[in-house]
């Protein structure tokens, strides 16, 4: 715990929950409520554009809550919970959504499902929904800071167990709690997080999921706290806390980095937009893969690939060769190097349209990722930088040496505003929705912040 934690007797969720209470929309940075608006704006478009896939409409039609809560593109008014599930499950199930640089944690999808049902389930203003969206990605990016790479190492999804603390903190700001409150529902929310990463395996639909379920576990947990069930105030650094149960016990937790320069500093400043339809850490090799195949690489006189590697990558990306190498599902090679690596070559792109069963089993595309193999490099900054670099050996045994020296779409080369609204039309229309209907949700996401209330998000039900 740092100094300014113990001089103040207070526990870091506490200071936090300090924080989170007494923000005015005033003082929030200017960049902090662009990259919201922003965050809003990509959410909102991948919702739509998992609409109609299987594993949306297995929760959808599942659902039996019913109330005056809006998931985009689903026609069924339904309660907060049920809004934020689905919302939050579309939003990250083809792993297009923001990243946070440095550690594997999405914010976008819980924090802002979560928001959103809350608001529109307790006639909050766009105000109250920015002040929710700020808050809790800040406390996601903090969290995910603190963890570095022990909450992946333990066996569980960072989005999913640090999202339930975000989606908390987002909902509780929204409708204004009290520090007491907040405190108390952070404390409940630990208890209700979950999300293993078995889904590695196999590339089954659990993942996908995590987000809706932490942003509903969130507001669950803001109405206990709320009600005054109280939760642990040590729930983050105490013996049996957060960290203890999520990650390794025996690491040394620098605390200071969720409680340090609050209000001063916004670190979801620092969100990064996706490229493209697959895992974070690909996104560099597919820049390398696409710029050797707009250079006109001919995969059929490809002898060998190498891919230089970071090692806390290698069991996401790399292996089980056998998988990465030809992907079970569509699902599975998203977060494949050969796969992504290959159809970056073959497509120069990697979309939704890159993630179907067509392409994942087209056989040039599997005999190219087939020729793809990893060397780790002990010089590779990852998870500080996520960089990429593939060594193309051809028949004639020339060779080419590309590489990405960061994330594209991140601090150092963010996507531009016009790159960010032609990724959200694509979105809305590849999930079925008209021209008209994208520039609606365009121009409403644009104006969320400065609207009185947002119950007119029923407009976006199909």
């Amino acid at each position: 715990m740092n100094q300014t934690t113990k001089a103040l007797g207070l526990s870091p969720s506490q200071i936090f929950a300090e924080f989170a209470t007494s923000l005015k929309n005033e003082d929030i940075s200017a960049a902090a409520k662009l990259k919201a608006s922003e965050m809003v704006l990509d959410i909102s478009g991948l919702c739509v554009a998992a609409r109609n896939e299987d594993y949306v409409q297995a929760i959808a039609t599942t659902w039996d809550g019913e109330g005056k809560c809006t998931a985009f593109g689903h026609s069924k008014g339904l309660d907060a919970a049920g809004a934020a599930l689905i919302n939050g499950t579309a939003a990250h199930g083809e792993d297009y959504d923001d990243t946070f640089e440095g550690t594997p944690v999405h914010a976008g999808a819980p924090v802002i499902s979560a928001t959103l049902a809350a608001c529109e389930r307790y006639g909050l203003s766009g105000a109250d929904a920015l002040r929710g969206i700020v808050v809790g990605a800040e406390l996601m990016c903090r969290m995910a800071l603190v963890a570095q790479t022990t909450v992946h190492r333990a066996g569980f999804h960072p989005t999913a167990v640090i999202g339930a603390m975000g989606t908390t903190a987002a909902v509780g700001s929204a409708l204004g709690f009290s520090a007491k409150e907040m405190t108390n529902a952070l404390g409940v929310a630990a208890s209700l997080a979950s999300g293993i990463i078995e889904y590695l395996a196999e590339g089954t639909w659990t993942k996908r999921m995590h987000p809706g379920w932490s942003a509903q576990c969130g507001l669950r947990a803001a109405q206990m706290g709320r009600g005054g069930f109280l939760g642990p105030r040590t729930v983050l650094e105490g013996e049996h806390g957060f960290y203890f149960a999520f990650g390794d016990p025996n690491h040394e937790y620098d605390f200071s980095r969720i409680t340090d320069d609050l209000g001063k500093t916004y670190l979801m400043e620092g969100c990064a937009f996706k490229p493209y339809a697959c895992g974070t850490m690909t996104q560099p090799f597919i820049d390398c893969a696409v710029k050797l195949g707009r250079d006109g690489l001919d995969p059929y006189k490809v002898k060998s690939i190498i891919a230089k590697v970071g090692e806390g990558t290698v069991h996401r990306l790399w292996e089980p060769v056998a998988e990465k190498q030809k992907p079970t599902t569509p699902y599975s090679a998203k977060f494949s190097g050969h796969f992504c690596s290959a159809i970056g070559i073959i497509d120069q792109a990697a979309g939704l349209k890159q993630f179907t069963e067509e392409r994942t089993t087209d056989p040039a595309v599997l005999a190219l990722a087939a020729k793809i193999t990893h060397e780790i490099d002990p010089n590779d900054e990852y998870p500080k930088n996520y960089s990429g670099q593939l060594i193309v050996t051809l028949d004639d045994g020339s060779t080419l040496d590309v590489r990405q020296p960061h994330l594209r779409g991140g601090v150092r080369e963010p996507l531009t505003r016009e790159e960010l609204e032609t990724k959200f039309r694509a979105n809305v229309l590849f999930g079925g929705w008209s021209d008209q209907q994208a520039d609606a949700l365009q121009a409403w996401c644009s104006s969320l912040f400065e609207k009185p209330d947002i119950a007119d998000m029923k407009e976006f039900r199909a």
